[in-house]
């Protein structure tokens, strides 16, 4: 494991990769543009009907009865397989409760974090000291207990393979990996094996739903607000909630709620009514490792929130244009500028030398997180020079030219943009970099770029 940068900007992957949050994507970046496209006033969601009046008593046929015994054993399968498959991706190198031991130190992107700022890590005090800083942001991550009781197997799947930012305050967030479209569907079957036939999955559909039928949409704002949940949270599409007081709970307690609690928005893709409604009366009870506390509601109380939470009006948020190149600098650049502002302070934590990181280049070099090892080191020029390993064990360039003139290098630094963006990459042969963080800032790139214009000076 590296330990940062000078600027202070984080590391890892959780430990790997790093860069500063130059854009919000979520609330705050769209919050009075937000207000104004806003109409209309709260309403109550009108009560369900009774299912009991159109419920069918017929018993199921034998061929029903045998297609469904089919689909179970096809579901274990595909769990079992999907459990492998966590292991594959080393998702126990950065969430706990996986279904499978935690990383060994030296891997274990988040715990390493924590023993530094905890001070377990085994280093001088004045190292320990330099990298607080910049580790205290990345000592948090969701753990993955009880997935199958809080979140729609459909959204676990799709969120597998485009990842986006669901926690404002967390300054990492899912990176995007090379997982298939079948290895998501396994993944997604092994973390939520009950699929709940009975819960609504059409978003569309959502306010029909028995559990919060007849919920009052202006006492579940209200409530929103009076209740602490804007100490946390915030919610893309409506009127900024306040930031009233939280819930009763200690210092570290609240900094980690506050960086681990998502955009409520994204609550309607992913959880149901019913998950929702158990998730407001007791956190702990459905996931005991929770930081979000129980609070006092009632039960007409958690309707009306999950009502609003749930359908509520979203404003929308503007389309982003996407980005361009910068011109090419005219002033001379060398390899030495480069490396401190970008391959020394970002790079490297994906792609740096075994020999000084405990034998761990990272996953854009020896490989890890799925990726196959390609022995890019961007630690070094030489390295970088070197280029990486395809798939056929050939070294290629770095440098390299697409069809439009871009070199690979540079073309996967904007590709990061178009991710973060909402851009669907997952055919792309060429990932975003850095994984898991927001794009590089476009001069930076467009240093890097006028570099390799340069010759590649040293």
């Amino acid at each position: 494991m590296q330990a940062g940068r000078e600027d202070g900007r984080g590391e890892g992957l959780i430990a790997f990769s790093a860069v500063p949050r130059i854009e919000r994507l979520g609330a705050l970046l769209f919050a009075v543009a937000l207000v104004a496209a806003l109409t209309g006033c709260p309403k109550k969601i009108e009560q369900a009907p009774d299912p009991a009046a159109d419920a069918s008593s017929a018993a199921p046929s034998s061929s029903s009865a045998s297609s469904a015994s089919s689909a179970a054993l096809a579901s274990v399968a595909s769990a079992a397989h999907g459990k492998e498959l966590v292991l594959k991706y080393e998702c126990n190198r950065c969430h706990e409760a996986s279904g499978h031991p935690d990383a060994v130190q030296g891997k274990n992107c988040v715990h390493c974090h924590k023993d530094i700022m905890e001070g377990r890590f085994s280093a001088s005090a004045a190292s320990i000291a330099r990298w607080k800083p910049r580790v205290k942001e990345l000592a948090d991550a969701p753990s993955l207990e009880a997935t199958g009781k809080r979140f729609k197997r459909s959204w676990v799947e799709d969120y597998l393979l485009q990842p986006s930012d669901l926690r404002p305050h967390l300054q990492q967030f899912m990176p995007r990996l090379a997982i298939s479209a079948a290895d998501a569907h396994d993944i997604a079957t092994y973390l939520v094996p009950d699929a709940d036939r009975n819960a609504t999955e059409d978003t569309a559909d959502v306010a029909k739903a028995p559990e919060i039928a007849g919920a009052d949409l202006g006492k579940g704002r209200q409530l929103l607000e009076t209740k602490g949940c804007g100490s946390c949270h915030v919610m893309t599409g409506v009127i900024a909630l306040p930031s009233s007081n939280p819930p009763a709970m200690d210092g570290r307690a609240f900094e980690r709620a506050h960086r681990l609690a998502p955009d409520l928005a994204n609550a309607r893709v992913r959880m149901p009514p019913s998950r929702l409604v158990a998730w407001l009366r007791d956190p702990t009870a459905v996931k005991h490792d929770s930081a979000m506390p129980k609070i006092a509601l009632s039960d007409s109380e958690i309707r009306d929130i999950a009502g609003y939470v749930l359908t509520a009006e979203l404003g929308s948020v503007p389309a982003k244009p996407r980005v361009a190149r910068l011109p090419l600098l005219t002033r001379k650049v060398t390899f030495k500028e480069v490396d401190e502002k970008v391959f020394h302070r970002t790079c490297w934590h994906c792609h740096s030398e075994p020999d000084y990181a405990i034998g761990d280049g990272g996953p854009g070099n020896s490989g890890g997180f799925g990726f196959k090892p390609r022995g890019l080191n961007l630690s070094a020029y030489e390295g970088i020079a070197a280029g990486f390993v395809d798939d056929k064990n050939e070294r290629q360039s770095v440098f390299a030219k697409d069809g439009d003139g871009v070199p690979r290098l540079v073309r996967a630094m904007l590709a990061r943009h178009d991710e973060v963006d909402g851009a669907r990459v997952a055919d792309s042969d060429v990932r975003g970099m850095p994984l898991g963080y927001d794009p590089l800032p476009l001069e930076e790139i467009q240093l890097v770029d006028t570099w390799i214009a340069q010759g590649r000076p040293r």
